[in-house]
């Protein structure tokens, strides 16, 4: 299974005092991601702010978009923390029908490449899902062991959250060229935060497929930036990067968490109930607030824009933006 394109990492939307998944407002949002046209959903994840559920609530939430995909696209589950936790959590994914798993980095503890290729030896051995093994943080892979998750057969690929591209090239490159059976279809995915900034440079050594977080709450721009990527359209990405994607980066690199939190208020901006963040993430404060209702309608605008072909129009009051958002 060798996903491409656009992926959809979609939010778990919690009740206003956070102390519950909100089921039926993430049926919701599942369904209008999957309307966005991603080639797949990874739920449970970063941005649906995995470490903050209970083994219930993971449970719940899998169930949920498993029903409401239909097998439209595949759903891949996150799944973290120890050896033996992750084990339970793939578990749970496969006995209500996750389509693949995304194996998350360990909880903590560093460890040398050839400690993790068997922590993902260990919990593929619970369960014959299709893995996606992350790279980011504690995790980091070199390309002896990215060769040796080939003799794996379940993982089918790696997402890379780190941003360095040359390490990544050798990952590639490694694996392209081992001559092992699977090394043609083995998956490569840009996991960063905003990865629409990287793109150019991780489809230039040969990483086809990225997660938008954007696509949460503005798939009108998230899309539009993949029809530009697709089509080479260097005026429309410099223009929705400028725009949109670097000021919305600039943000969210001002309070650590707001990857998460940012799209969770810009999902309640345009009218999605998905509520707080839990801790020990921390939602916007109003000035940032404010920022972001500014980015966004600059973004919207823009992208809609594109869509006519007009030239861009930046008159657009931020009070008039924030009305017509939802």
């Amino acid at each position: 299974m060798r996903l491409q394109g656009l992926l959809s990492f979609p939010l778990t939307p919690f009740t206003a005092d956070g102390a519950e998944v909100a089921l039926d407002v993430f049926a919701d949002h599942v369904e209008a991601q999957i309307a966005a046209g991603p080639s797949g959903l990874f739920v449970a994840c970063g941005t649906g702010e995995f470490t903050a559920l209970s083994l219930a609530e993971y449970r719940d939430v899998v169930a949920t978009a498993v029903r409401v995909a239909r097998n439209r696209v595949p759903v891949f589950a996150g799944a973290g923390g120890g050896p033996q936790l992750a084990r339970e959590f793939a578990v749970v994914a496969a006995e209500h029908g996750a389509n693949g798993l995304l194996l998350l980095p360990p909880y903590l503890v560093a460890a040398p490449p050839r400690g993790l290729v068997e922590h993902v030896r260990l919990v593929a051995g619970a369960t014959d899902l299709p893995i996606a093994v992350y790279q980011r943080a504690n995790a980091v892979l070199d390309p002896a062991a990215a060769v040796a998750l080939l003799d794996v057969p379940t993982v089918v690929g790696i997402k890379d959250g780190r941003g360095d591209v040359d390490a990544m090239l050798r990952l590639v490159t490694a694996v392209r060229t081992s001559g092992h059976p699977r090394a043609a279809e083995f998956g490569f995915l840009n996991g960063l935060p905003t990865a629409e900034l990287s793109v150019r440079a991780y489809r230039a050594i040969g990483v086809d497929s990225y997660s938008s977080a954007v696509l949460c709450f503005a798939p009108e721009i998230a899309t539009r930036f993949w029809r530009a990527v697709e089509a080479d359209d260097e005026e429309a990405m410099n223009a929705l990067l400028a725009t949109f994607y670097l000021p919305l980066v600039a943000l969210r690199d001002k309070v650590p968490g707001y990857a998460v939190a940012l799209v969770k208020a810009g999902a309640r901006l345009r009218g999605v109930d998905v509520g707080p963040v839990r801790p020990p993430l921390v939602d916007l404060t109003p000035e940032h607030l404010d920022e972001l209702v500014s980015i966004l309608a600059a973004g919207l605008d823009l992208a809609k824009t594109l869509d006519s072909a007009k030239a861009p129009d930046t008159s657009t009051d931020a009070e008039t933006a924030k009305g017509s958002l939802q």
